[in-house]
């Protein structure tokens, strides 16, 4: 138990001073004691819970789960690559306000566990949003420089819709009193979600070709393009953000001439020089998808972002049967 300070603690009683008061001093020592030590969730038990995020597509995964019970706060600001992060004492610092923290925890944010580990918080609890979903290995990339395990489960509707029950879920074991409101909440947003991947799906009225094959520039798609029962046949990029070298985009163009690569899903927000390269010399088209890591945070982003990936896949999918330009 910490020790009281000198001001704080009461004086002794008078020699002779009634029974009562000398109860009193001893309710009052004791009352104090314990407040010195509740923890800091305690002392401030009339606030709503502060939920710590990782990613953007956790931010608008949270909002819709929590809606005004709790409150949302990223581990790093806007306009950061969290493939490239390091973390920064304010941000670390940042990580005391929070009561818990929603973790990809499969590869795309490992910073989280070194800013938490530096923080006054070590103990923090965290949520493996990923817990439930059924993961991807990177060896089907074509990437031996990948990890075992794909990270990128929040570029995906079905994917995403496990994480948004699970988070629910954990959420609600640690603030019992809201967890029907959590559930009910993620029940309502996985419709809207599961709506929105029925919508695209509804526009692919014809299924590609057996012999449609599809490249990405990062091996970040993987677990989208599934849902329309495509495979990824060739990751031009040897990691994130990491250009080709002159044998490494040689060898990739003689690849997809090879296996008659098609369609080209490349970085909205990272767009490569490469990029034109391969188009000349293949004839692959090229439709840009966004990694949902770039802009503000905000509730509606992921749906936002998603609706874009998954017009553009359906677009990819419906002129693949016209001629090469």
């Amino acid at each position: 138990m910490n020790a009281l300070p000198p001001h704080l603690l009461p004086r002794a009683p008078r020699a002779g001073a009634p029974a009562i008061t000398r109860r009193r001093a001893a309710a009052s020592l004791a009352a104090l004691a314990a407040s010195a030590c509740l923890p800091a969730r305690a002392a401030r038990a009339d606030q709503p819970m502060r939920v710590g995020i990782t990613l953007h597509p956790y931010f608008s995964f949270v909002s819709h789960i929590v809606g005004d019970r709790a409150q949302v706060l990223p581990l790093i600001d806007a306009g950061f690559n969290p493939h490239a992060y390091e973390p920064r004492a304010e941000d670390i610092k940042r990580i005391g306000q929070m009561d818990v923290v929603v973790l990809n925890a499969i590869g795309h944010d490992d910073f989280a566990k070194r800013m938490i580990a530096a923080s006054d918080k070590p103990q923090l609890p965290t949520i493996n949003a990923n817990a439930d979903v059924p993961l991807l290995s990177t060896m089907a990339l074509g990437t031996p420089q990948g990890r075992a395990v794909n990270p990128h489960t929040f570029i995906s509707i079905s994917a995403s819709m496990i994480q948004v029950s699970t988070i629910a879920r954990e959420l609600g074991k640690l603030a019992p009193a809201h967890a029907a409101f959590f559930s009910d909440n993620a029940r309502a947003y996985n419709r809207r979600l599961r709506k929105l991947r029925a919508d695209a799906l509804a526009q692919v009225t014809q299924a590609p070709d057996a012999s449609f094959r599809v490249a990405t520039v990062h091996g970040a798609y993987d677990y989208l393009l599934r849902e329309f029962g495509l495979e990824v046949s060739a990751v031009v990029e040897p990691a994130h953000g990491m250009e080709p070298s002159a044998a490494q985009l040689k060898s990739m163009v003689e690849r997809m001439r090879a296996q008659n690569i098609r369609v080209l899903f490349a970085e909205q927000d990272n767009p490569g020089g490469f990029v034109q390269t391969l188009v000349r010399e293949t004839g692959v088209r090229v439709y840009p998808l966004t990694h949902i890591s770039h802009g503000p945070y905000t509730a509606g982003k992921f749906e936002q972002d998603m609706a874009h990936n998954l017009n553009t896949v359906v677009r990819a999918i419906q002129e693949s049967r016209g001629p090469r330009a």
